[in-house]
C-alpha cells in the first residue's frame, strides 16, 4: 500500500519575518490604543503589587505595559517589531512612566530564567507560530510561584471569526496552528502544564462611526487586514470587504447609533507551582 504523504512542515523561520513586516505595516498604534482597557483589565486580575517585576511579551504599543507601570510595578515592554515599541515609548513618556523597552523575539526571550514576577501579554503572543515554544519561554522566565497573565481572542467572538474569514481568502501555511486555540481554557492547559489556570470570559466592544468607518481605519492601519487587501487583486479585493461588512453586520450591536461590534475574548490567570 502506499505510504501516507508527510505532513508539510511549516518554515516557521520564514513565517517569522512575514508577519514581523505584516504587523510594521500600517499603523497599530491607532488600533492599539483603543484597547488600553484591556490592559487594565488584566492588571486588575492579576492583582498586581507596586515593585513587582513584570515584563510584557508582544506588547504592540503597550497597553499592558503603560497599565502595570500605573500601578508602579517595574516593568520591561518587549516586541519583535521596533516601531511598535518606538510608539510605546512615547506613551509612556508622555504618561511620565518609567518602562524599559527591548526588542525581543517572544519565542527566544533575551532575559534570565526566573527573572520576572509576572509575565503577560494582550493580544501578541497568541500570534506566535511556534506555540509550545512561546508558551515555555514565558514560563521559564517567570519565577517559580509567579504569575501570567493573558487576554486572547477566542475562535467563535468577532476577531477570531474574521481571521477565519482571512484565511479563506489567504490560506495560512500547512501545520500552523490557529492563534485562536490560545483563546480556549483546554488548549492553555495544555501549554502550561501542571499550572493552575483561571480563565474568565471578557468582551471588548469595537465603537465606530460605522460598518464602512471600522473597515477603513482597519483597512489603513491594521496590518493583517491592510497587508490582505494588498495581497488580493481588485475583484477578490470587493469580495473580501462584502465579507468583512457582513461580519461587522452579524457582530453589530449598536442598534444604528453607531457601530458596537463585540468581541469575546478569555482573560487567562495562570499560576505557576512554587517548584516549577
Amino acid at each position: 500500500m502506499p505510504s501516507e504523504p508527510t505532513p508539510a512542515t511549516p518554515d516557521l523561520a520564514a513565517l517569522k519575518a512575514r508577519q514581523r513586516g505584516t504587523w510594521a505595516s500600517g499603523d497599530y498604534a491607532l488600533i492599539g490604543s483603543t484597547l488600553q482597557i484591556v490592559g487594565e483589565s488584566l492588571c486588575e486580575a492579576l492583582d498586581l503589587r507596586a515593585g513587582e517585576r513584570v515584563l510584557d511579551i508582544a506588547a504592540g504599543n503597550g497597553n499592558a505595559s503603560l497599565a502595570a507601570a500605573r500601578r508602579f510595578a517595574t516593568v520591561t515592554s518587549s516586541d519583535y517589531v521596533p516601531e511598535l515599541l518606538d510608539q510605546g515609548r512615547l506613551r509612556a513618556e508622555a504618561n511620565r512612566l518609567p518602562i524599559r523597552f527591548e526588542v525581543a523575539d517572544a519565542e527566544a526571550l533575551p532575559f534570565a530564567d526566573a527573572h520576572f514576577d509576572v509575565v503577560l501579554s494582550t493580544f501578541g503572543v497568541m500570534f506566535t507560530p511556534d506555540q509550545e515554544k512561546a508558551a515555555a519561554e514565558m514560563r521559564r522566565v517567570c519565577r517559580p510561584g509567579g504569575r501570567i497573565g493573558l487576554a486572547n481572542w477566542t475562535p467563535a467572538g468577532f476577531v477570531g471569526q474574521l481571521f477565519k474569514l482571512l484565511g479563506t481568502f489567504l490560506p495560512p501555511p500547512a501545520g500552523v496552528r490557529s492563534p485562536a486555540l490560545w483563546g480556549t481554557e483546554e488548549r492553555l492547559r495544555e501549554l502550561f502544564p501542571g499550572a493552575s489556570v483561571e480563565v474568565t470570559p471578557r468582551v471588548f466592544h469595537f465603537r465606530y462611526r460605522s460598518a464602512a468607518h471600522w473597515l477603513e481605519v482597519f483597512r489603513s492601519y491594521y496590518g493583517p487586514l491592510h497587508k490582505a487587501f494588498q495581497a488580493l487583486d481588485p475583484d477578490t479585493q470587493s469580495r473580501l470587504e462584502e465579507n468583512v461588512l457582513d461580519l461587522l453586520g452579524r457582530f453589530d450591536r449598536g442598534g444604528g447609533a453607531g457601530l458596537v461590534v463585540a468581541s469575546d475574548y478569555i482573560e487567562a490567570i495562570i499560576r505557576l507551582p512554587h517548584d516549577s
